[in-house]
C-alpha cells in the first residue's frame, strides 16, 4: 500500500551523485521489483498517474529507472500495461531524442515490444495513441520521426473505423514526411499514405471531408514539392469520391488552389489545373474559373508570360477547347484595362495558332466561310481579338477571310505601326513557314484565285522594315508565287482598293466565283461594321497610349531641367530631322 512512496524516494534516489548512494538504490530497486511481481495486491491504476507525471523528467538516471520499470511491469502477465499505454507512450517517445545511446536504445526496445502487443491485441484504443503519434511525426530528432511514422503505419492497418476520425490528423502528419531527407521515413510516408487513401470512409461514418481538405490545402503551401502534390492528390481523390461535400468548402479551397497556378513546379500546376477542371464540369463552377483565371493574369502579368500557355492549354485539353475560348473572349470583350486586354489576347492568339489542343479549333475556323459552326466562332472571337491589330490579321488569314484582312491591313495608321506591333508581325511572318499554314502557302499557286490572300500579304510585307529577316523570308516567299494564273478582271477587282464596296459591280469572292455585293455581307457576316469596330476599340488603345506619353512627358518634365535652366527648344532644322520613330506608340 505505500509502494507509490517508495517508488517516488526510489525515482529521486537513482538521480544522486553519490555512487554509493547509487548502487544501494539499485539494490533496493531489484528487491521493490522482486516483491511487486510476485504481489497479488499491486495497483497498477494507482501507479499510472505517478508514471506519467515522472515521464516527463530529463534526467539520463531518472530515464532509466522509469523505462526499466515499465519494462518489467510489462513483463507480468496479470498486469495490463498496454491499456495505459497512452498515459506513458509520450514520455517513451521523448527519450528516442535523448543524448545517450543506451536510453534510446532502452525506449526504443520498450516501444518495439509494446506494438507488437498491440499487433496480438484484439482491443487497442488507438485513436488517444494516434493524438500522440501524429505530434510525434513532426519531431525535429529524425528517430522519433521514423519510430512514429512506424507506428502510424501499423496504426492505419490495424485500427480499422477506430482512426476514422483521426484520419485528417493522420494525413496532417503524413504528407510533410512525404517530403523527409530520409528515404526510410519518405518510404513508410508513401506506403501509410497509400493505405490511407485505399480506406473509402463516408461521411455519415465520421469521415471528415472538411479536417481532411483543411489540411490538404494547408500542406500546399509547403517548400517541398512531393508534399505539395500529394496534397494536389488527395483533394482530387476527394472531389472523386465525395464531389458534392467538397464543392460546399469550394469557397475555402479555391484561392489557394488559384495561387497555386503559380507553383514552381510544372507537375503542381498541371494536378491543379486537373483539379479546377473537375470542378467546372458545372457550369456556375466553368464561368468562376475564367473569371478568376483572368483577373489572376491581370494582377500577375508574369504569371501569364511564364505560365499562361500551360495552363490555357491544360484546360482546353481537359475541357471543352473551344468553350473555352469563347469564355475568355466573352470576358476580355469588356475588359476596361485595355493595355491587359491586348497582351491576353496576342498570348490566346498564339496559342490558337501554335498549340495541338486547338487544332480542332483552327479546322473549324478554316470552314468559316463555308460552315455555319465555323463563322459563329469567328464573330464569338472577333471583338475580343480586335484589342490587338496583330490578332485580327491571323485570325482572318486563319478563317481564310483575306479581303478582310486585307481591309484591316489598309486601316493602320503610324501610330498602330509601333515596335510592339512589329514583333507581333515578325512572329506572324515566321508561323507562316510553319506546316499550320501549308494550305495558304498551297493557296499561292492559285494568285488569281486568291487575290485578296496575296494583297494581303503584300500588305504585310509593305509594313516590314527592309532590313529586318521577316522581310526577307516573306519576300522570298512571294517570289516563289507563279504568275500564269493571274486573271486580268481579277487583279483589277483586287487592287481598285476596298473588298466591300465595288461601285455596284460584282464581287468576286476567294474562290473565284462572281457574287452580288448583297448588303456588304459576305456569309452573313457584316464586314464593314466589324471593321468599324476593330477601328473603334484600336482609337481606344491609341487614345490610351497618348494619355501615357503625356504622363510620361510630364514626370520627365517635373524631374527634368532646374528653375535657373531655361529648357532648350528644338531648332527648325531638328524638327526636319526627327525621325519617324520618335513619333511612334508605346513600346
Amino acid at each position: 500500500m505505500f509502494f507509490n512512496q517508495i517508488f517516488d524516494a526510489l525515482c529521486k534516489l537513482s538521480a544522486d551523485s553519490a555512487a554509493n548512494v547509487q548502487s544501494a538504490a539499485h539494490l533496493l530497486d531489484r528487491l521493490v521489483k522482486d516483491i511487486v511481481t510476485e504481489s497479488d495486491q499491486f495497483s497498477i491504476e494507482e501507479f499510472i498517474p505517478l508514471l506519467r507525471e515522472r515521464m516527463n523528467v530529463l534526467n539520463p538516471y531518472v530515464r532509466q529507472f522509469l523505462v526499466g520499470w515499465i519494462t518489467v511491469l510489462d513483463s507480468v502477465p496479470d498486469i495490463d500495461m498496454l491499456g495505459f499505454l497512452p498515459d506513458f507512450l509520450d514520455g517513451l517517445f521523448n527519450m528516442l531524442s535523448d543524448s545517450s545511446h543506451e536510453i534510446r536504445q532502452q525506449a526504443d526496445s520498450a516501444l518495439s515490444e509494446f506494438l507488437q502487443e498491440i499487433k496480438n491485441s484484439p482491443s487497442v484504443d488507438y485513436g488517444r495513441m494516434a493524438e500522440i503519434l501524429v505530434q510525434r511525426a513532426a519531431s525535429p530528432d529524425e528517430f522519433t520521426r521514423l519510430t512514429a511514422m512506424t507506428w502510424i503505419n501499423e496504426f492505419v492497418k490495424l485500427g480499422g473505423d477506430q482512426l476514422v476520425p483521426y484520419y485528417a490528423d493522420i494525413l496532417g502528419a503524413i504528407l510533410p514526411c512525404m517530403s523527409d531527407k530520409e528515404e526510410k521515413i519518405r518510404g513508410f510516408a508513401r506506403e501509410t499514405n497509400e493505405e490511407l487513401r485505399s480506406v473509402k470512409g463516408e461521411p455519415e461514418e465520421a469521415f471528415n471531408v472538411g479536417a481532411i481538405l483543411s489540411i490538404a490545402r494547408r500542406q500546399l503551401d509547403s517548400e517541398w514539392e512531393a508534399t505539395r502534390i500529394e496534397a494536389l492528390h488527395w483533394i482530387s481523390t476527394l472531389l472523386d469520391r465525395h464531389r458534392s461535400e467538397v464543392l460546399c468548402f469550394l469557397n475555402d479551397i479555391f484561392d489557394t488552389l488559384l495561387k497555386a497556378l503559380a507553383d514552381s513546379s510544372d507537375e503542381v500546376v498541371l494536378l491543379v489545373l486537373d483539379i479546377h477542371a473537375c470542378i467546372a464540369q458545372d457550369p456556375q463552377h466553368f464561368s468562376q474559373l475564367v473569371v478568376f483565371l483572368v483577373q489572376n493574369f491581370r494582377i500577375d502579368h508574369s504569371l501569364l508570360e511564364r505560365r499562361g500557355a500551360l495552363i490555357i492549354r491544360r484546360l482546353c485539353d481537359l475541357l471543352d477547347a473551344e468553350r473555352v475560348y469563347r469564355e475568355l473572349s466573352s470576358i476580355l470583350e469588356g475588359e476596361a484595362d485595355l493595355e491587359f486586354a491586348c497582351i491576353m489576347v496576342q498570348a490566346l492568339n498564339l496559342i490558337l495558332l501554335t498549340s495541338s489542343e486547338l487544332s480542332e479549333i483552327r479546322k473549324l475556323l478554316k470552314q468559316s466561310l463555308a460552315n455555319a459552326a465555323g463563322k459563329d466562332l469567328f464573330v464569338a472571337l472577333y471583338a475580343s481579338w480586335s484589342h490587338s491589330p496583330m490578332a485580327i490579321i491571323s485570325l482572318c488569314l486563319l478563317a481564310q477571310m483575306y479581303p478582310h484582312a486585307s481591309a484591316v491591313i489598309q486601316s493602320l495608321v503610324e501610330e498602330d505601326i509601333n515596335v510592339k506591333f512589329l514583333v507581333q508581325l515578325d512572329k506572324l511572318i515566321r508561323l507562316l513557314e510553319t506546316p499550320i499554314f501549308a494550305y495558304l502557302r498551297l493557296q499561292l499557286l492559285e494568285p488569281g484565285r486568291y487575290v485578296w490572300l496575296l494583297k494581303a500579304l503584300y500588305g504585310l510585307l509593305m509594313l516590314l522594315p527592309q532590313q529586318s529577316a521577316a522581310f526577307k523570308i516573306l519576300q522570298t516567299r512571294l517570289k516563289t508565287v507563279p504568275s500564269y494564273s493571274f486573271n486580268g478582271d481579277q487583279l483589277k477587282h483586287a487592287l481598285s482598293g476596298n473588298p466591300y464596296f465595288h461601285h455596284g459591280a460584282p464581287q468576286i469572292s476567294e474562290d473565284g466565283n462572281k457574287n452580288l455585293n448583297n448588303g456588304n455581307v459576305q456569309n452573313d457576316i457584316n464586314f464593314t461594321s466589324w471593321l468599324e469596330q476593330f477601328e473603334q476599340i484600336q482609337r481606344q488603345h491609341r487614345l490610351l497610349a497618348k494619355s501615357q506619353a503625356q504622363s510620361r512627358n510630364n514626370s520627365l518634365l517635373k524631374d527634368g531641367p532646374k528653375a535657373e535652366e531655361p529648357l532648350q527648344l528644338p531648332t527648325s532644322n531638328t524638327n526636319r530631322a526627327v525621325s519617324r520613330s520618335s513619333k511612334r506608340g508605346p513600346g
